[in-house]
């Protein structure tokens, strides 16, 4: 063999020894990026202001942990992807400044660390061999870096590439919400949505905006609170810019690269402080997951809210969540909605699985209870009823019309109802029978009492008065002398008098009796009238001549009466509640009824004051009241019979218990004049009130109804 053969295999066996010596380097640190990363322990210190916090892991990060912060509660957030909690411990207690504890969550595949503060500051990681240095700036300001040994390090940003928004989209919900979709391109942009006043903003950071996105839609005719949306470019960010209008709340979910921003709008309760909660009352939390796995996202809440929640085996996929200050039930119900999952709890702790296995299961449980309920034995048990009539429960258990609709008892059941005993005998399954045991606790009571007070007052104010006069005048002349009396003959008299009874008299001794003497002749005969059977008072006054033979006499009557009257009627009534009661105090006028035969039959009709109320007492302890009064009296006598002046008032009312309300009032008023006067004379000015008569009346009358309802805790006792 030659020395140049010699040099050619030896320089042959030292590169195949450099090749084996690179493969087998290359092995190794495949195996060890492959091989999955582990938590090895916490520590923290304070320098100044800042919390420096040490993560050793047993292998160098290859990348940074994804990291974001909410301010309620105060935390900080770092997911470690292809990660395990290797330290054993799942709280590490701090207590260095304001930082409390780090809660370490590990679920499949990733781990996730969660720095509890007392208040909400700023923090900066920096990766350094095997370990990952959070600093937290304890001043509030921007945390800056730093090393092992606490000196700031450099930090250099790599531009990322320019990526653009792919569709902008409006929708409307079911529920009158106005929806925004937006396609991201990928779901690593970041996207910060906030209220800006009466407006929502939304930041989408390092991203560009294509021409035909830029513009502004108006969706004020979808009818939802969303009136405009505009979109716009600035610098190296898109803002979109939402703006509704009246009562509205919203909520931002992203899921894989599609970002929907909800506004729904607000029934507003006038019973309520603040308005529109949805119903969410959990602890706020942010979630910034791309491609995480279902089970591992539900066991992340788990932790979060301390509740114990039971996932189905087939719960499985992945999902891409960022939510930021939502409560915890709403990012749960978010992410069930997007699964189509559904829970169910058994006591406090719920269960969650696919809709249709839900469905599925329930089903089941259905149908084996139903063969249950045909192949139990049926036992027989007596019910005996305080309160409650026993044929009360007739259509409660189908006897009574045979409505099988309305029937609480199961096919096999039956009731027998001994109304003697007030019992009931119920024969059907244990079930059943557990189902009317409460049924008759819960009726079976005694029903509250509900007094009722009404006071009935009907006031009248009546004003008449009456003028009128009485005119007269007698021309006697004499043609025979010595005589003391007066006398006429023949048509030598004239007398036109009202009613003065010196005329036709002889002075002190005997009356004329001449036939032909003709006295009180009426010349004007107008006298005021009675009022309610009282006669007017009158003043006479008569002239006469020398002579004796001529009289004018002159009488004057007047009326007036003035009166205040006021009745009160104060009916009282107790009864049970939503029960109908009456009283009724008053006469009955008969009267005749002819029928077609020509004979009479007699009947009575009611002239009375009469309470017809039905209480019902609310759950607040108040009173709901239906009532119905009557104040009936005998009027007028006619040929066909008496008149009878009715008042009524019927209302429903909701009083407070004790309190008293005016249900109504009948007010009436009425003015009269009447004038009877002769023609012509009556209507000279002054003088004319010789010739007339004048009546003038104002009568008033009201009718108040007051009621009182008082529901009586104790036994009623006597008054």
């Amino acid at each position: 063999m030659s020395a140049w053969t010699i040099k050619i295999k030896r320089k042959i066996a030292q590169v195949r020894f450099v090749l084996l010596g690179v493969f087998a380097v290359s092995q190794i640190a495949f195996a060890q990026t492959n091989q999955p990363n582990s938590i090895e322990s916490i520590s923290a210190n304070q320098q100044g202001a800042n919390i420096i916090v040490k993560v050793t892991l047993k292998n160098p990060l290859q990348k940074p942990p994804l990291g974001f912060a909410i301010s309620n509660p105060a935390r900080i957030a770092l997911d470690f992807a292809d990660t395990t909690n290797g330290s054993g411990k799942s709280l590490f207690e701090i207590g260095v400044g304001e930082l409390r504890n780090v809660n370490v969550v590990e679920a499949t595949g990733r781990s996730r660390l969660i720095f509890n503060l007392n208040k909400s500051l700023n923090y900066a990681a920096n990766i350094e061999g095997n370990s990952i240095i959070v600093t937290i700036d304890g001043s509030g300001g921007v945390a800056t870096p730093v090393n092992s040994v606490g000196l700031p390090v450099a930090t250099v940003e790599k531009a990322p590439k320019r990526q653009s928004l792919k569709d902008i989209d409006f929708r409307k919900g079911a529920s009158g919400e106005g929806r925004v979709v937006i396609d991201l391109p990928s779901n690593q942009i970041a996207v910060d949505v906030k209220q800006q006043g009466q407006k929502i903003i939304v930041e989408f950071l390092k991203v560009g905006l294509p021409e035909v996105l830029r513009k502004s839609l108006d969706v004020t005719d979808f009818g939802t609170p969303i009136q405009i949306v505009r979109t716009e470019q600035q610098g190296e960010n898109v803002r979109m810019t939402i703006e509704p209008k009246g009562l509205w709340e919203h909520s931002a979910y992203q899921s894989d690269t599609q970002l929907v921003v909800e506004v729904k709008p607000i029934k507003e309760d006038p019973n309520k402080l603040t308005q529109g909660t949805q119903g969410y009352r959990g602890e706020k939390l942010s979630f910034n997951f791309q491609n995480i796995e279902v089970r591992a996202l539900l066991q992340i809440i788990a932790e979060f809210s301390g509740l114990n929640i039971i996932a189905s085996d087939t719960v499985t996929g992945s999902a891409t969540l960022k939510l930021k200050d939502v409560p915890w039930d709403q990012a749960l119900d978010i992410l069930m909605q997007s699964k189509g999952l559904d829970m169910r709890k058994n006591g406090t702790v719920p269960w969650i699985a696919p809709k249709d296995e839900l469905l599925t299961k329930e089903k089941l449980e259905l149908e084996q209870r139903a063969q249950i309920l045909e192949l139990e034995p049926l036992k027989t048990e007596s019910f005996q009823l305080n309160y409650q009539k026993a044929d009360a429960f007739k259509t409660v258990f189908g006897i009574e019309g045979g409505n099988s609709a309305n029937r609480i008892l199961s096919k096999r059941g039956s009731a027998v109802i001994e109304p003697r005993t007030n019992q009931l005998f119920v024969t059907d399954v244990p079930s059943k029978l557990e189902e009317i045991r409460k049924l008759i606790q819960k009726t079976d009571i005694a029903s509250k009492q509900v007094l009722i007070e009404a006071r009935i007052v009907e006031a009248d104010d009546r004003f008449s008065r009456n003028l009128g006069a009485k005119l007269g005048f007698v021309d006697l002349r004499t043609t025979r002398g010595g005589d003391t009396g007066y006398k006429t003959f023949g048509n030598d008299r004239v007398a036109f008098t009202g009613n003065y009874l010196g005329v036709g008299e002889q002075t002190g001794q005997a009356r004329v009796t001449d036939q032909n003497f003709i006295p009180n002749t009426q010349f004007v005969n107008l006298p005021a009238a009675g009022i309610n059977g009282l006669n007017a008072g009158s003043l006479a006054v008569s002239l006469f001549s020398a002579a004796a033979n001529r009289f004018l006499n002159l009488e004057l009557s007047a009326l007036e009466a003035d009166g205040n009257g006021k009745i009160i009627s104060s009916p009282r009534i107790v009864t049970a509640d939503q029960l109908m009661a009456r009283i009724e105090q008053g006469t009955e006028i008969p009267y005749q009824v002819a029928t077609s035969s020509g004979a009479t039959s007699i009947f009575f009709r009611k002239a009375v004051l009469s309470l017809e109320v039905t209480p019902q007492i609310t759950p607040d302890g108040n009173v709901i009241l239906t009532v119905d009064v009557h104040k009936d009296s005998p009027g007028t006598e006619t040929r066909n019979g008496i008149i009878i002046n009715t008042k009524n008032v019927k209302t429903l009312v909701l009083v407070e218990n004790g309190g008293t309300v005016v249900l109504g009032g009948i007010f009436t008023q009425e003015e009269r004049e009447d004038v009877t006067k002769v023609p012509f004379l009556g209507d000279i000015p002054l003088f004319g009130n010789l010739f007339k008569t004048t009546g003038r009346s104002n009568n008033k009358t009201e009718l108040l109804v007051f009621i009182t309802p008082k529901v009586l805790t104790d036994k009623l006792t006597s008054r």
